[in-house]
C-alpha cells in the first residue's frame, strides 16, 4: 500500500495496542465511538463462550467487524493463517479449533500489536501458534502451505487488494479455503469518504463493493465465491462512525445508509493441481 496509508495504519493500530496495554478502554475501527462499547462496527462480535477462555487484553484489542472463527470451517490438524492478526483473538480461537496437531499463524506489521499478541498467547497457554511480522501484500510463508486463510476487517485497509488476494491464493493448499470478515459496500460511496485516511484506518474508506470483491477473487483464481451479509449499518450507525472526522455528517449520512455492511466472504482454491509444485 502507499507509504502514507501504511504509516497511518501502523500508527493507529500501534496506538490501539498501547491503549489496551495501558487499560484505557476498548479500541475500535474508528469514529466517535472509539474507546466506548457503542461502536457499531466492533461491538458484540464474540459470545461469552469464546471470550471467557481468552485473556482480557486479547478481547479488548479486537478491532474486527465480524467473527470469522465462528463462521469458518476449521478442522483438527489444519493450518490457519490470520491476515492482520492484531491482538491475536482470532488466532487463539483458531488454534483451539485445529487442536494440537494443527497450527495457527498470525501475520501483522505492527510491533506493538505483535508484542501484545505474543503476551496474550503466553497468558492463554496455547502453544500451536506463531505470530509473524510482515505485510499482508507479502505473506512470509511458502506456496501451498495453509489450509484456511482468515481475516477480520483488515483486507479493506490495503490499497493493493489484488495483491493481497493473490498472496492468499498462493499460500493456500489446493482445495484450501478463504474465509474472511470484511466491510463491504453495496452501491456508490461519496468521494469525500474515500479520500479520508482516518476513515481508511476506520475500516470504511477502503472497503470494496460487493461485485468488485467477487471480481477480484475470481481474478486471483478463487472459485465457489460467496458474500454473506452479517450486519447492515443504519443511518445512526453511519452518524456514529462519521462523527468527529471533519465530514459533513448531515449531508453524507443519508447517502451511506444501508450501503456499508459487514460480510463473511467465502471462496476456495481449486483442488486440482495446476503447476509443478502445487501438490507438494
Amino acid at each position: 500500500m502507499p507509504e502514507s496509508i501504511r504509516e497511518v495504519v501502523k500508527e493507529k493500530y500501534g496506538e490501539a495496542a498501547r491503549r489496551v496495554v495501558a487499560g484505557v478502554g476498548n479500541s475500535c475501527c474508528g469514529g466517535a465511538a472509539c474507546g466506548t462499547d457503542i461502536d457499531p462496527i466492533t461491538r458484540d462480535l464474540y459470545d461469552a463462550s469464546q471470550t471467557s477462555i481468552l485473556p482480557e487484553q486479547a478481547v479488548k484489542a479486537s478491532l474486527g467487524c465480524g467473527n470469522p472463527t465462528a463462521l469458518a470451517q476449521l478442522n483438527p490438524g489444519e493450518v490457519v493463517l490470520d491476515l492482520g492478526s492484531g491482538g491475536g483473538i482470532d488466532v487463539l480461537l483458531s488454534a483451539r479449533r485445529v487442536g494440537s496437531t494443527g497450527k495457527a499463524y498470525g501475520l501483522d506489521m505492527t510491533d506493538d500489536m505483535l508484542a501484545l499478541a505474543r503476551e496474550n498467547q503466553k497468558r492463554a497457554g496455547i502453544e500451536n501458534v506463531e505470530f509473524l511480522k510482515g505485510e499482508i501484500e507479502n505473506i512470509p510463508l511458502p506456496d501451498n502451505s495453509v489450509d484456511v486463510v482468515i481475516s477480520n476487517c483488515v483486507i479493506n485497509l490495503s490499497s493493493d487488494k489484488d495483491r493481497v488476494l493473490r498472496e492468499a491464493y498462493r499460500v493456500l493448499k489446493p482445495g484450501g479455503r478463504f474465509a474472511v470478515s470484511d466491510v463491504v459496500v453495496r452501491g456508490d460511496v461519496p468521494a469525500e469518504i474515500r479520500r479520508s485516511l482516518l476513515l481508511w484506518v476506520g475500516c470504511i474508506a477502503g472497503a470494496l463493493g460487493d461485485q468488485e470483491y467477487v471480481s477480484k477473487l475470481t481474478q486471483a483464481g478463487f472459485e465457489s465465491i460467496e458474500i454473506e451479509p452479517t450486519r447492515v449499518y443504519s443511518l445512526e450507525d453511519a452518524r456514529t462512525v462519521l462523527a468527529g472526522q471533519g465530514i459533513d455528517v448531515d449531508a453524507l449520512a443519508p447517502q451511506v445508509e444501508g450501503k456499508f455492511i459487514s460480510a463473511f466472504v467465502r471462496a476456495r482454491k481449486s483442488a486440482a493441481c495446476c503447476g509443478p509444485s502445487c501438490c507438494n
